[in-house]
């Protein structure tokens, strides 16, 4: 009986069989597996694994080899007799100045090869470091278009005027509005009670006779050749083809609004974010930034040809509470557009100290369309003291135009979208706003009207309490005009999300959170928001109650009632109550940074809440740095040029919190400085000291690692 074969017998049988010739399956060089247990990498551990570090290390070897040669140098051409030439302290850690590496020796061509640059909503500030003040260009530029920025929606002016069904224009009293016209009159009662208050003399019929003599009043016509002050006009040739297809800076101010051919308004920047309402391309809203730079380069700082901009550095300053796609598309632009050799970033409130010579303090920044809040202290931006409001200088020009309006102002025809009216707004502003209530009485003034093409005229008026209501606004922002503001908001440039998670990854600010907070409405059960319901929100959010609101200010109290109590065991920072079960510290946290992510809110709030508020949040419940803080507020930015505005905010502050009134003291730049340079001034600052070396980016390193070298760059980043 023959035996049952095996499996192996079998596949050697049938030639199956497995066999070990000692030859790999691959030439691929095989990887063992790692011992999970116990490994250790030393990937990116190491200064010299880092591009920018080594690069640094590198450049400073190479400095230390290039002294002692010109050492050695000295020493071999000295003759005998001759003292020899000092020795040269080698140090690794001694910085090189920008003149240096621009080729550059000497103290009086120090900062001449460093651009500093301001972007603002309004005014660009830009000029070389070693300037004493820097050179201001609208930031504004004007393209060849089929209709001008007055023409468009059918000629509507601004501010708007409600209008009857007929399609006539309503009374004064009534053309903007109810609301308007309860806070306007709200405001004016609350000013005669304070003044009466403070023994002021307060006429009862005050109104009427403004009202009575600017409704009587008619314009006188001046002929253009009597007019000393008539403006000079940019001249549009009147062929399309030999026409500008751009205009920038003051020249853009000065087209004619019915030239031939039309040319339209463009601002890139609007309230701190990119104005993403009248672009409808991402690539043209970039452009624009960089036509109005590069023009004021060329014309501003005399440096026309391109191919010798790569000798330059350049010191960027961007927002405090910034926003991480403008920094990097800034950062492209100033290598790939303009090709400067090295760049660095400054935020505001930084530079700011740096240009007064503070080393703590509170920064305020009344811009034209936005107000930032910052505390620094030992050369850094306290993160969570970081607050973006969303008005400023044009806010009060419009508001201020609404008010006299609405007392019958004699140009009624007043619109701010025509160019010589904006500017004709702004200079009244200029000169009769003021927080002095010692001012607030009928007061006669007059102004010019000059438009191109018309005879001038001459306007004579009465003002009342119109010149202290408006810059009022800062403390009652209600009374501003915030319909726009979020229009078109996120339609072109997206918010930057993290590379891993795909969550949104801009800085937050808790006090942002709370200031946001605090003027947001409730959020719907359901976490979506269509546009009508955001309509309905924001229509129902005065008529409908709704949940009670945070208050930044409620630590605040709670450290006055702490310091007057017994001295004992320390107090929890949070609420006095232990917080249930899933509303703990991670849930807020949670809560306040999705409120802070929030597209569709508009952080808008009083000054001096929006102040107190910044110095919480940056004091970290300390009361000593609090009263710090307090008592360094610095106020700048062209917002805050009102006459006697430093003086109104220290008492606004010391009525919100009269347990620091003694602390609370609000001062200016020092040296007589220009609040609306000041920040520019220390950017330049900033730009010369030689220890800022590690700051700067060369272009190996952005052509290398591109915005991955803001990581290792920027202490803030």
């Amino acid at each position: 009986m023959v035996g049952k074969k095996s499996g192996k017998a079998l596949l050697r049988e049938e030639g199956l069989e497995r066999t070990d010739n000692n030859m790999d399956l691959t030439t691929w060089p095989q990887a063992n597996m790692i011992n999970q247990k116990n490994y250790y990498t030393e990937y990116l551990k190491r200064d010299d694994q880092i591009l920018p570090l080594r690069l640094q290390q590198e450049e400073r070897r190479n400095r230390m080899t290039t002294n002692a040669k010109d050492r050695d140098r000295a020493l071999a051409q000295s003759k005998p007799g001759e003292v020899s030439a000092p020795d040269i302290e080698l140090d690794m850690d001694d910085d090189v100045a920008m003149d240096e590496a621009g080729g550059l020796v000497g103290q009086d061509a120090f900062g001449s090869k460093i651009i500093v640059i301001h972007p603002g909503s309004q005014n660009l500030r830009i000029g070389l470091a070693k300037d004493a003040l820097p050179k201001t260009v609208p930031m504004v530029i004007a393209r060849r278009w089929g209709t001008s920025e007055s023409e468009e929606q059918g000629g509507e002016p601004k501010p708007k005027r409600l209008k009857s069904d007929d399609g006539t224009t309503l009374e004064p009293e009534k053309m903007f509005g109810d609301d308007f016209t309860t806070q306007f009159a709200t405001l004016a009662t609350e000013l005669k009670v304070h003044m009466r208050a403070h023994k002021r003399r307060v006429l009862p019929n005050s109104k009427e006779l403004i009202v009575n003599y600017n409704k009587r009043t008619p314009p006188e016509t001046i002929s253009e050749h009597n007019d000393p002050l008539r403006i000079d006009w940019t001249a549009v040739p009147n062929d399309p083809q030999k026409a500008p297809a751009h205009f920038t800076g003051k020249e853009a101010l000065r087209i004619p609004d019915n030239s031939t051919p039309r040319y339209k308004q463009f601002w890139p920047l609007r309230h701190g974010w990119y104005n993403e309402h009248d672009y409808d391309q991402k690539r043209a809203l970039f452009d624009d930034i960089a036509v109005i730079i590069e023009e004021a380069i060329k014309t501003q700082l005399s440096i026309p040809r391109k191919k010798d901009w790569p000798q330059y550095a350049c010191v960027f300053v961007v927002p405090d509470l910034y926003e991480r796609q403008y920094v990097t598309q800034i950062l492209d632009m100033l290598f790939r557009d303009f090709g400067f050799g090295h760049v660095c970033f400054i935020q505001e409130s930084l530079a700011a100290t740096f240009g007064a010579g503070y080393t703590q303090a509170c920064v305020v920044d009344i811009g034209a369309q936005k107000t930032s809040i910052c505390c620094v202290e030992e050369g850094m931006c306290i993160e969570n003291s970081r607050i973006n409001l969303k008005y400023g200088g044009v806010d009060v020009t419009e508001t201020f135009v609404k008010m006299m309006l609405f007392d019958h102002f004699p140009y009624a025809e007043i619109n701010l979208n025509r160019r010589y009216d904006f500017l004709l707004a702004e200079e009244i502003k200029i000169k009769l706003c003021t927080l002095n209530e010692g001012e607030v009485s009928p007061q006669l003034a007059d102004f010019h009207l000059r438009a191109s093409g018309q005879d001038t005229r001459k306007y004579t008026f009465k003002t009342y309490d119109e010149i202290l209501l408006a810059p009022y606004g800062y403390f009652q922002p209600t009374i501003f005009d915030h319909s726009l503001k979020l229009k078109d908001r996120r339609k072109l440039v997206g918010r930057s999300r993290d590379l891993y998670d795909d969550s949104p990854n801009d800085p937050v600010s808790t006090a942002q959170s709370a200031i946001i907070a605090m003027t947001a409405p409730p959020p719907p059960t359901n976490g979506h928001l269509t546009n009508g319901q955001s309509e309905a929100l924001n229509v129902n959010a005065v008529s409908t109650p709704l949940r009670q609101l945070p208050n930044p200010l409620q630590k605040f109290n709670e450290q006055e009632r702490s310091s007057h109590s017994v001295i004992g065991s320390p107090a929890p920072e949070d609420d006095d109550t232990p917080a249930p079960p899933g509303d703990g510290e991670g849930s807020s946290a949670k809560n306040d940074a999705d409120v802070s992510l929030r597209d569709d809110v508009l952080p808008v709030a009083a000054l001096d809440v929006a102040i107190l508020t910044s110095i919480m949040h940056g004091a970290r419940n300390d009361d000593r740095k609090s009263r710090d803080f307090l008592g360094g507020v610095m106020v700048i930015g062209g917002g805050s040029q009102i006459p006697n505005f430093t003086n109104y905010l220290e008492e606004k502050l010391k009525m919100t919190r009269p347990a620091f009134a003694k602390d609370v003291m609000i001062g200016t730049p020092p040296r007589e400085l220009d609040p609306q340079g000041v920040v520019w001034k220390g950017a330049s600052v900033f730009g010369k000291l030689r220890g800022t070396n590690d700051s700067w980016i060369s272009r190996l390193e952005h052509d290398r690692l591109g915005a991955r070298v803001l990581a290792y760059k920027l202490m803030w980043a």
